[in-house]
């Protein structure tokens, strides 16, 4: 039996789709093949393979004699809890995956359907890279997929999926997409690799510390979900899915959901009595939200910011949080730039944006100024005002200066603005303020001690409260932390409807 007969007989004689049940319990362990992946992934019996029997057309350096039906990707559509995606799915064990011209043909008739159906596009990469055999051709089917990673940005979700390598320029297509999956030590991403680096840099470090899932999570922010396995992975991306519209055009799902009731009297004891002390964020979050429907991400990256997607009343919110257990939730160039991509990509696909405001302002010193603060910062500023969908602000405690600005406040577009009774609203904090303002007389009392800790509670008295900014209007209302979750739902429900659009325009230019 030939290559193509035996496929055509497995096809037959198995049920593509989710078949979790029916794929060995040693892959779980290790990587899975290209078609067994998309089988993972699917839910069963939905996969419609296409270009299964393309071949490639090179001749050059004795490629005539290796043909491979397919050249190296497998790619198609089906479901995923009933709805419509396209996937491809590189095989690694022909010529490593690489990319040649039929190759990149295959996956851009996959990402043009996509675009003209309007439904999400899932890539599992795992190659070597451009078909070196084949020259500039390989690297014009590259420009090729760019380009359509392009045009269909903020179009319909794009997902990719790193279950190998990936080198070269194969790493700017996932750099193009939404969301970046990677499976903790058989995937590596990066532009060259260490031999290289250490022909160059003399520097001597492995794929693994280079560009593995966990160098990327950590240090560089290009992932933004890493998983143990090739199973677990794809078990992340189904789940994921869940919280993701189809396009542009359309709401996400909404689900049933569950909300303990005692989250009303937990959420009344997480803040510290002393203001200067930190807590986790998540905690609130988790008091306000649907039972286990926060789905964080970039955990591991600008831990000082949270961002991520989760549910009210089964409906998919997107959350922008700052982080005192972390450099105490100030905003940094890191986590400007993580909340700015996540709000751009919730603005394009109409999730609505609760953002849960703690921060007491921008990290100062020479290194964060150097490497551009300024615009960096200003990154998440232009998000937040260039934003169209529903968004609401808690501010829960402090929320000083410019970060005040720009963590979605009423004057850049916030449609709703709640505080606790222990927000602060200020440009600075208290005894920062108090020296500056009152300095001549601090510095002419007999106790100048005594008399800047009378000037800062003097301060504190006028600005450490959300009242001064509720009686101007910055602030709708001051709420008690138990009726959180209760006035986020009735506002949500009350933004259901909003219609607002930007300036006419090509578009904006954000401050790169």
């Amino acid at each position: 039996m030939d290559w193509n007969q035996e496929l055509i007989e497995k096809r037959k004689n198995s049920k593509l789709g989710g078949g979790q049940k029916r794929i060995d319990k040693q892959h779980e362990q290790g990587k899975l093949t290209a078609r067994e992946r998309i089988i993972f992934l699917l839910d069963d019996n939905s996969f419609q393979e296409m270009g299964m029997f393309i071949q490639h057309r090179s001749t050059s350096f004795g490629l005539d004699k290796q043909t491979f039906p397919g050249d190296g990707v497998v790619t198609g559509y089906g479901t995923i809890h009933g709805r419509l995606v396209y996937v491809f799915s590189q095989d690694f064990t022909v010529l490593g995956g690489s990319l040649s011209e039929t190759h990149a043909e295959k996956i851009c008739k996959i990402m043009d359907l996509a675009l003209k159906n309007g439904a999400p596009l899932i890539g599992l990469n795992d190659s070597g890279g451009a078909r070196i055999q084949e020259g500039v051709v390989s690297l014009a089917g590259y420009a090729d997929i760019f380009y359509r990673n392009t045009r269909a940005s903020g179009v319909i979700p794009q997902i990719s999926v790193i279950m190998g390598p990936c080198a070269g320029g194969a790493v700017y297509s996932p750099a193009l997409t939404d969301f970046i999956f990677m499976v903790e030590d058989t995937s590596y991403m990066f532009v060259t690799g260490p031999n290289v680096v250490k022909t160059v840099t003399h520097e001597e470090v492995s794929s693994e510390d280079l560009g593995g899932a966990k160098a990327h999570a950590e240090k560089s922010g290009v992932t933004h979900f890493t998983a143990s396995n090739d199973v677990e992975c794809l078990k992340k991306v189904r789940e994921f899915m869940t919280y993701m519209p189809q396009n542009y055009g359309e709401l996400a799902p909404s689900t049933k959901f569950k909300y303990s009731k005692n989250k009303q009297e937990i959420i009344q004891k997480i803040l510290p009595e002393n203001a200067n002390f930190p807590y986790d964020i998540r905690d609130i979050i988790d008091c306000i939200i649907d039972d286990n429907s926060f789905r964080e991400v970039q955990e591991l990256f600008a831990k000082n910011i949270v961002v991520g997607f989760a549910r009210l009343e089964g409906r998919t919110i997107g959350i922008v949080a700052n982080q005192p257990n972390a450099l105490a939730g100030v905003l940094d160039i890191d986590s400007s730039k993580k909340g700015g991509r996540f709000v751009r990509f919730c603005d394009s696909f109409n999730i609505p944006l609760l953002v849960l405001e703690d921060v007491p302002g921008f990290l100062p010193g020479t290194d964060q100024e150097w490497k551009g603060i300024i615009s960096n910062g200003a990154k998440l500023l232009y998000a937040f005002s260039e934003a169209t969908v529903p968004r609401i602000t808690v501010i829960i405690r402090k929320a000083y200066g410019g970060a005040f600005d720009v963590m979605n406040s009423k004057n850049i577009g916030a449609d709703l603005n709640f505080a606790w009774p222990t927000a602060e609203i200020a440009v600075m904090g208290a005894k920062g303020a108090a020296e500056i303002i009152f300095k001549k007389e601090i510095s002419e009392a007999n106790n100048p001690e005594e008399k800047w800790k009378e000037k800062e509670t003097e301060y504190a008295t006028m600005f450490a409260n959300p009242y001064k900014a509720a009686e101007r209007g910055f602030v709708d209302d001051v709420i008690l932390p138990e009726e959180t979750r209760l006035k986020l739902v009735l506002a949500f429900r009350s933004l259901e409807n909003k219609a607002e659009s930007l300036p006419r325009k090509k578009h904006g230019n954000i401050p790169l």
